[in-house]
């Protein structure tokens, strides 16, 4: 998933901030005005004949649930067969991935249900919630958010296929999504990855598919703001940012996007009110100063760096990979001892602390009903100004 231009909110607070929000079904109207999917014609959980002979060729036996989904890990990931590749850079339907031989999360999830579902195996789509991290691609910064497969072999078991390299799951925060919502997140994709590229006009067909099968979402309201923005369709722009935190009132992106909406529009005591219920709620958030202590890194500024990094220790002291980057971030400043006492201070988290480490080789886990993996991009979401 991507979501451009983000601020994630630690757990569910919300940003103090009264927009004094109306709907309004005019532009609505002029944002979506499409009566039928665009897109009808693609089918991202379909499966070709090559796929289908693949499947009946490879997995012989299919009286075990488990078995199967342990065979489908094989499969996907083996050396002797496909050997996916993680690719987060264009999002894929199913037989794409397959016949690419990569993809990213919501790609990989796409096949891995379609071949599960085609063998009988019970097999969803369920968004989990990750350790925001943010790539800048040209001028946009990109929050890329995580969805993984989940489903049920019966007598109370679950089991999760998760997908992306290596990741860190967050507890209790997975839904169970519909195959609907997975199709909203597919265009939402392929907008960003339109905008990225500067076609507006064919990121703006993508986002208005997206909304009109899930007009819920937030993520895609935000991003089709940046798209009208881009375009200069500016009451577009704001009315789509708007509804974006009417929907979701821990939705920062679409705060950040408006307060540099107004600010180019003139309307700089707007803006600042904006900025600064940002700047409150942002100072609180460990992740905003970690991130902003990646992006330091990324353009060799090491001392800005090991400023954020510590700031957010500040805000999260049991965080191993703050200690991890600040340990890597002394590293490049020549304090090799500093460096290595919080690297042993990482590790020793890592293992007195609630973090499960997900290697990718470990793509299947099996979960009591009750359970739940915890911490990695299903969707994108865009910002349009500097953090």
């Amino acid at each position: 998933m991507l979501m451009m231009f983000s601020i994630v909110a630690p757990g569910c607070v919300m940003i103090p901030l009264d927009l004094g929000f109306s709907r309004d079904q005019d532009l609505e109207s002029q944002i979506l005005p499409q009566t039928a999917d665009a897109f009808a014609e693609i089918d991202t959980l379909a499966l070709n004949q090559e796929i289908i002979d693949f499947l009946d060729r490879e997995v012989t036996n299919r009286s075990s649930g488990p078995e199967i989904v342990q065979r489908l890990q094989e499969l996907l990931f083996g050396p002797d067969y496909l050997n996916l590749q993680y690719d987060d850079l264009k999002t894929r339907t199913a037989i794409e991935t397959f016949e690419d031989r990569q993809g990213n999360c919501l790609s990989v999830v796409s096949l891995y249900i379609a071949m599960a579902r085609h063998l009988g195996v019970d097999a969803g789509f369920q968004t989990v919630k990750v350790r925001p991290r943010w790539d800048r691609r040209g001028e946009l910064l990109v929050l890329s958010q995580h969805i993984n497969a989940i489903g049920r072999f019966g007598g109370g078991t679950t089991y999760v296929v998760d997908f992306t390299p290596e990741i860190t799951l967050q507890q209790l925060t997975a839904n169970t999504v519909s195959d609907l919502h997975s199709r909203a997140l597919y265009f939402n994709n392929l907008g960003v990855e339109s905008l990225i590229a500067g076609d507006i006009d064919r990121a703006l067909d993508y986002l208005r598919n997206s909304l009109w099968v899930d007009p819920t979402l937030s993520m895609v309201w935000n991003n089709i703001g940046t798209a009208f923005s881009k375009n200069d369709d500016k009451a577009l722009a704001e009315y789509s940012y708007r509804m974006a935190f009417d929907l979701d009132k821990t939705n920062g992106t679409a705060i950040n996007n408006l307060t540099k909406f107004y600010f180019q529009q003139g309307d700089i005591e707007t803006s600042e009110r904006y900025a600064a219920a940002m700047e409150r709620f942002n100072n609180k958030n460990p992740y905003y100063h970690y991130n902003l202590g990646n992006l330091a890194f990324a353009e060799q500024n090491f001392a800005q760096a090991r400023d954020h990094y510590q700031d957010a220790i500040r805000r999260k002291a049991a965080e191993p990979d703050f200690y991890l980057a600040l340990s890597t971030t002394y590293k490049r400043l020549g304090d090799t001892e500093q460096a290595e006492r919080l690297f042993e201070v990482a590790r020793q988290l890592v293992i007195t602390g609630d973090q499960i480490y997900q290697p990718s080789r470990e793509k299947v886990r099996i979960v009591n009903e009750r359970s739940i993996l915890r911490e990695t991009s299903s969707g994108f979401s865009v910002r349009t100004g500097a953090l």
